[in-house]
């Protein structure tokens, strides 16, 4: 039976992205992160996309189709994300964005989403992004209520 590597106390249920050592809470992976570093490897495991980089606008509906609708959320409430001081501060962490560069590059998005739920810091960004967003929802329906 493992135990955590960075309080050695209990049974771990996460690993590091970065050096793959195994933690058990999101307090340990705060200690563990100041130290951490990365893991030599003899093959990279995040291909490099140089060229299919564009340089040309897009926007979220070019992402998303008719059939999406169900689960769209609009784009007001998007941009509330990039407002939002408390997302711009936990993307300043390296891991992070690391994080999400591989979700992105992932052949199956789906695989690669169920992984990245079991860090505790992309649980948080995801936790705080769904913040933002339903909290934005719960006002604007308020508004719409006043509104009548």
């Amino acid at each position: 039976m493992q135990i955590c590597s960075v309080c050695s106390e209990t049974t771990p249920k996460y690993r590091c992205p970065v050096c793959k050592i195994r933690y058990c809470s999101l307090g340990c992976y705060k200690l563990h992160k100041d130290t951490c570093l990365p893991v030599e490897q003899t093959a990279p495991s995040v291909p490099e996309v140089k060229e299919a980089v564009s340089t040309e606008p897009w926007s979220v509906e070019d992402l998303l189709h008719e059939e999406d609708i169900i689960d769209k959320v609009p784009v007001q409430r998007l941009q509330l994300l990039g407002q939002s001081k408390e997302l711009r501060d936990l993307l300043c962490n390296r891991h992070l964005r690391q994080l999400l560069r591989s979700i992105d590059c992932a052949d199956s998005k789906d695989d690669a989403m169920k992984a990245a739920m079991q860090e505790p810091l992309f649980v948080e960004f995801s936790d705080q992004c769904l913040k933002i967003v339903e909290n934005e929802a719960k006002s604007l329906t308020s508004n719409e209520a006043d509104d009548l």
